[in-house]
């Protein structure tokens, strides 16, 4: 499960250090594809393989599903982590979450998102005097128990 958020540089060839913390759970060989806001999500093979899998799934007829297959699986790479712990991040995902030197990684449970600073900065702003509401409207009350 990764958890936390750390702050790096890109590098002048587009890499960026991904923290040790992540480093054994995402392996050698990550995903990364456009987030669903202007970030890249980080997924490591076992979880991509799932994501795939559903993604698979989803009808040809349907021009949705179509659209997002392109957009989705199109716009993702396959990178191998260096020694030193490095990505090389492809230019169209930089473009995409408009990530120029400074950047955020943030653990999401099952995936790491990557964010440009600002953008994380932000995204931070505005949904942190949410979060009592966010957390009331997303949180199920747990079931009675029985005695």
């Amino acid at each position: 499960m990764f958890l936390s958020h750390y702050r790096h540089t890109v590098d002048k060839k587009g890499r960026i250090v991904i923290p040790s913390e992540f480093r054994s759970a995402l392996g050698d060989l990550i995903y990364l594809t456009p987030g669903i806001e202007p970030c890249i999500f980080v997924y490591p093979r076992e979880e991509w393989e799932k994501l795939y899998r559903k993604v698979a799934l989803l009808p040809l007829t349907q021009k949705d599903a179509r659209d997002f297959m392109r957009l989705f699986l199109s716009s993702a790479a396959a990178v191998e982590v260096d020694p030193q712990g490095r990505v090389m991040v492809p230019m169209h995902l930089r473009k995409y979450a408009q990530i120029d030197s400074k950047v955020v990684l943030l653990g999401v449970g099952n995936r790491v998102e990557v964010w440009s600073e600002e953008s994380w900065d932000d995204y931070f702003r505005k949904i942190q005097g949410n979060f009592e509401a966010i957390t009331q409207s997303i949180v199920m009350e747990e079931p009675p128990h029985d005695s």
